[in-house]
């Protein structure tokens, strides 16, 4: 018989199960749902509240605990166990944020090799711990609004989040006691929230510009028969709302001279310059006093010293376009998202850039997480019309013979995805191989990210290039890379799920894109020369093997003049001259082809000597 379950707080029928939306923000999270009723996304929020609940954590003796606003006063009083931005840290090492530390009043522990942890007293916190205490809060109050349990949530992240990211946003809502059904892009969401794609018939292609309190996302999506497909996406997961604030607090500071510890003043001046933020929006000048001196900023000083952040923001759409193939005014859309869109500057920006009225006609606070619970809808299954399709922002391949790079999922592959290819064994007898999965746009390895690296073993003994491997990746909705490795005549089989250790920073991810484009020449030709030198290493093995096996059946000018090809080749592999060993290979393929087709005719004859044709 099935379950009918009645939500207490509002006397009507709703699934047995809810399925919350949960936007997961740098400086504000919060929940939503489809409404019962209405059939519409809300933020869940207490009578006469706000739906924001602030990503701050305060560590009180005792091991007291508390989350959100009862936390936040606390930054001025305690900011040394009192915890903000704690998105920003994930799958982060401390080389990745050491330079934006100051910032910070807590304490991060300085291993230059390790993921970043905070430390509490003699307590360490990594950011899956921080985050998953805000998760925690935030199902509590969701709980405690619509009186039912929730135990399954969708979650969002930036677009520009690798898998570490995204692997430890979900390992923090499971820490929550939350089962995470899907971690999607926030761009995503927040096309979803707007309505795009509820009208099939409808064709669309959108710029989603998302900047929150502490990551920037443009993503350009093309929406067509309930279809979301990523035509590309970029941005900088250090880059936001909390930037702007940091950049007024440089300006007072630079301005006035205070007494006593450094980074009290920066925590104090940080809250005020949030105020000063949100109050030049409409009007001309902050003032207010600290530590008994007026300190101000103008709205022309303001966007002076904010317009170089915002800058930064357009060269990322500048790169969203030129990725996604299309010009300006193929957009016909601009969604502007997260509640650092509200300053009057960054309005006129993305405006003038994308020569376009923007719409921003939804809360951009909330946008995310309306999003979210549509996603959840669909995942209930009462939503069936939409399909929403991210892509991987870097190629994914294995290193090959020579160190190459071998392409199995390019960048801006639409995820899902899977791909597979076959490989085979270099040398005879090889039992083990190794996989070793590397990201990134160059043709060798050695210039790429290194993901995760395994040994496939158990392969039978076989001669060089009988095994076949086959290779598969497969990326999830979330983002998650699986590959697999199987030998196909024995069965053996090992995959590994790809979690690096290390985040992958916004300058290396750009750095990345520009060395491809600048050493796309060079590239070339070493893939080129590594590719010839391969080939001919494996042909002066194969001609070593052949020549032991068959030496009394050939002549001595045979042998001789094998041999000395043999020597111009090994002699051209070392003057790293392409033409040249392509020129030797040649050479000694045509010396020997003429008697390796003599000794495999004879075998043949021979084999058949004395044989019926019937009978064979």
């Amino acid at each position: 018989m099935a379950k009918i379950a009645i939500n207490i707080a509002t006397g009507s029928l709703q699934q047995e199960e809810i399925i919350v939306g949960i936007d997961l923000g740098t400086t504000n999270s919060l929940v939503a749902i489809i409404h019962p009723e209405s059939k519409k996304p809300v933020a869940l929020k207490e009578h006469n509240s706000s739906s924001l609940v602030p990503s701050v954590i305060h560590f009180g003796k005792n091991a007291g605990i508390t989350v959100g606003n009862d936390a936040k006063q606390y930054l001025v009083s305690d900011p040394a166990n009192t915890i903000f931005s704690a998105k920003r840290l994930m799958g982060k090492t401390y080389n990745d944020i050491k330079n934006n530390s100051t910032s910070l009043a807590y304490k991060i522990i300085d291993d230059e090799n390790k993921l970043v942890k905070v430390q509490v007293g003699d307590i360490f916190y990594s950011p899956v711990d921080l985050s998953a205490l805000i998760l925690k809060e935030l199902k509590k109050q969701a709980e405690h609004i619509i009186k039912t349990p929730v135990t399954k949530a969708v979650i969002t992240v930036p677009a520009y989040f690798n898998d570490a990211q995204r692997q430890a946003t979900r390992d923090a809502g499971k820490l929550a006691g939350l089962d995470v059904l899907r971690i999607i892009n926030e761009p995503t969401a927040a096309s979803l929230a707007y309505g795009f794609g509820l009208n099939k018939a409808e064709t669309k292609t959108i710029a989603v510009y998302d900047l929150g309190g502490g990551t920037f996302d443009i993503s350009i999506l093309n929406i067509a028969g309930g279809v979301f497909e990523v035509l590309s996406t970029n941005g900088d997961t250090y880059l936001g709302g909390d930037d702007f604030d940091a950049a007024v607090v440089d300006y007072w500071l630079s301005a006035n001279t205070f007494t006593g510890e450094a980074l009290t003043h920066r925590q104090v001046l940080r809250l005020k310059a949030e105020e000063a933020k949100k109050y030049l929006s409409s009007n001309e000048l902050f003032k207010t006093e600290y530590e008994g001196k007026e300190i101000s900023i103008s709205r022309e000083s303001f966007e002076a010293v904010v317009k170089p952040i915002v800058e930064r923001t357009i060269a990322s759409c500048k790169n969203a376009l030129k990725d996604a193939g299309l010009k300006k005014n193929e957009v016909d859309e601009i969604v502007m998202v997260g509640g650092s869109t509200r300053v009057p500057l960054v309005k006129e920006m993305v405006s003038a850039f994308f020569e376009k009225k923007l719409n921003d006609t939804v809360d951009p606070d909330e946008v995310v997480a309306l999003g979210a619970a549509i996603q959840a809808d669909i995942l209930a299954g009462n939503t069936t019309d939409m399909l929403l399709l991210d892509i991987t922002p870097l190629s994914l391949g294995l290193e090959t013979m020579g160190g190459l790079m071998d392409v199995l999922l390019p960048r801006n592959s639409k995820i899902p995805a899977r791909a597979s290819r076959q490989y085979t064994t270099y040398k005879d007898g090889q039992s083990g191989m190794k996989i070793a999965v590397y990201q990134g746009e160059r043709d060798m390895v050695k210039d790429n990210r290194r993901l995760a690296e395994f040994n496939l073993t158990g392969i039978p003994g076989m001669p060089a290039g009988m095994p076949k491997v086959e290779i598969s990746f497969l990326i999830n909705a979330d983002g998650i890379l699986v590959v697999n490795a199987k030998e196909l005549r024995s069965g053996v089989e090992q995959s590994i799920e790809v979690k690096p250790q290390n985040g992958l920073t916004d300058e290396d991810v750009e750095k990345m894109l520009q060395d491809s484009m600048e050493h796309a020449k060079e590239d070339m030709d070493l893939r080129a020369l590594t590719e010839a030198k391969t080939e001919a290493e494996q042909l002066l093995q194969t001609t070593e093997k052949f020549l032991q096996k068959n030496f009394e059946s050939l002549t001595k000018v045979e042998v001789t003049t094998t041999s000395l090809a043999m020597q111009a080749l090994q002699l051209s592999l070392d003057m790293n001259d392409k033409n040249l060993i392509q020129k030797k290979t040649e050479e000694l393929n045509d010396i020997s082809r003429p008697y390796a087709e003599r000794i495999m005719d004879e075998a043949v004859q021979k084999a058949m000597k004395g044989n019926k044709i019937d009978s064979l």
